[in-house]
C-alpha cells in the first residue's frame, strides 16, 4: 500500500502496479432494500423509503472495513441485510464464493459464520437470562454440547476482561454499559465466526471505555484471525480501525477506498465535506464555515441523478441528469468514488483531463 507521503506527492501518469489483494471473502453486489409506507383510508401504499438502493461492496479476508456515512444513509440497513436479519428486495450476497441463502451455505450455516455486536448493549441481551446462560445459548443452538457451550463462555467472558467467577452468573441490568458490550462480543465470538460486523458498537460508551474496547477488538481480531465489517460515526475512530473505508450517502456507496487515501485525498465531494467535520488542534487550521450545509434529501422522492447535487457546490447540469457510477481512482490499491468529477469520460467541466491517444 503507498504510504501517506506517497499518496500526497503522487501527481498522476502511470500509476504504481497493484498490489495483491486478499481473497475475497465476502461480496455483496445490487443490494437493494426499500420500506413500504402505508396511509389513507385502507392503507394503501404510498411510496417507499429508499433505505439501500443498490450498494456493492466486496471485504477481503483479515480486513477490516469502515462505513461512515449521515444518521439515514443506509449504513445500519445494510449491516442487517448482509446479516440476513432483513430480507432484502435484490441483490446478491456472497460468502467465501457461495451464495448465502442457497444449498450450499443455509442460512443456520452462514450465521455461524457471521456475527453482529449491536449498538444497545442492553437491548442486546436477555434479562432473564444470566451472561453465562446467554453467551453459551448460540452455541447450544448450533449442537455443541451444554458443557462445552458453558466452558467456552467462561473462557471467552476471561478474554474479554470479566472474571467468570464474578460475572457468570449475573443478569445484565448489574453490569455497566461498557461490561455489557464486552459480553456481546464475547457472545459473538462463541460461536467461532470469521466476521464481525460491528454496528456502532462502542459509539454509547464513555470515552475511556471506548478505548479500552477498540484495543480489545483489535486484539481479538489478531488472536481469532477475524474480518471486521466496522459502523461508526466517528470518523477519527473509523481511521485507527479501519484498512478501508466506505462512505455512504443516501442508500448509495459515494466513495470507497484505503483508509489513509481517502482521509488525504477523497474523490468524492461529500467524503471532502464529512471529513471537513473532524476536528483540528492546529491553529492556522481553523474551520471558519460549515462544510456541508442543509439536511439530506428524502429517500422516499430522492432526487434524480447524482444524490448529492442537491448539497453539492460544484454540481453541474450533467448531475441532475444522469447517475455516476463508480469510477476507479488512479493508485496502487482499489479506490473508486461515485463522481462525474472523477470520471474523465463525464463531460463535467471539473473532470480530469482525458489521457492522449
Amino acid at each position: 500500500m503507498l504510504s501517506a507521503e506517497e499518496i500526497d506527492n503522487w501527481n498522476g501518469g502511470t500509476p504504481p502496479a497493484p498490489a495483491k489483494l486478499p481473497p475475497a471473502l465476502l461480496e455483496v453486489s445490487g443490494l437493494v432494500k426499500h420500506f413500504p409506507l402505508k396511509g389513507g383510508l385502507f392503507g394503501r401504499g404510498q411510496g417507499v423509503v429508499r433505505a439501500v438502493d443498490g450498494v456493492d461492496f466486496t471485504v477481503y479476508t483479515g480486513e477490516t472495513l469502515g462505513i461512515v456515512g449521515e444518521s439515514g444513509c443506509g449504513k445500519s440497513t445494510t449491516a442487517r441485510l448482509v446479516m440476513q436479519l432483513i430480507r432484502p428486495d435484490d441483490g446478491r450476497i456472497v460468502f467465501d464464493g457461495v451464495d448465502v441463502g442457497g444449498p450450499k451455505l443455509p442460512l443456520k450455516g452462514y450465521r455461524a459464520q457471521v456475527q453482529m455486536v449491536f449498538q444497545d448493549s442492553y437491548a442486546s441481551l436477555n434479562p432473564r437470562m444470566t451472561i453465562e446462560e446467554s453467551i453459551a445459548f448460540g452455541p447450544t443452538v448450533h449442537g455443541v454440547s451444554q458443557s462445552e457451550a458453558v466452558a467456552r463462555a467462561r473462557a471467552l467472558l476471561d478474554r474479554v476482561g470479566l472474571a467468570p467467577q464474578r460475572f457468570a452468573g449475573r443478569y445484565p441490568h448489574e453490569l455497566s454499559g461498557g461490561q455489557r458490550q464486552r459480553v456481546n462480543i464475547a457472545r459473538a465470538l462463541a460461536l467461532k465466526p470469521r466476521v464481525l460486523i460491528l454496528d456502532e458498537a462502542v459509539s454509547a460508551l464513555d470515552k475511556s471505555v471506548e478505548a479500552q474496547v477498540l484495543n480489545l477488538l483489535l486484539d481479538l481480531k489478531d488472536e481469532y484471525g477475524l474480518t471486521y465489517v466496522f459502523i461508526s460515526h466517528d470518523l477519527e475512530v473509523v481511521r485507527y480501525m479501519s484498512d478501508r473505508v466506505m462512505v455512504m450517502y443516501l442508500g448509495k456507496v459515494a466513495e470507497i477506498g484505503p483508509t489513509e487515501q481517502l482521509y488525504r485525498a477523497s474523490r468524492h465531494p461529500y467524503t471532502t465535506a464529512l471529513l471537513g467535520s473532524l476536528l483540528s488542534m492546529d491553529p492556522d487550521r481553523r474551520t471558519t464555515e460549515a462544510p456541508l450545509a442543509g439536511d439530506p434529501p428524502n429517500p422516499i422522492n430522492p432526487p434524480p441523478g447524482c444524490r448529492f447535487h442537491t448539497r453539492c457546490r460544484s454540481a453541474e447540469a450533467l448531475c441532475s441528469e444522469k447517475v455516476p457510477g463508480p469510477t476507479r481512482i488512479d493508485g496502487e490499491a482499489p479506490h473508486y468514488a461515485a463522481c462525474h468529477m472523477a470520471d474523465r469520460t463525464s463531460g463535467h467541466s471539473r473532470a480530469p483531463a482525458r489521457s492522449p491517444v
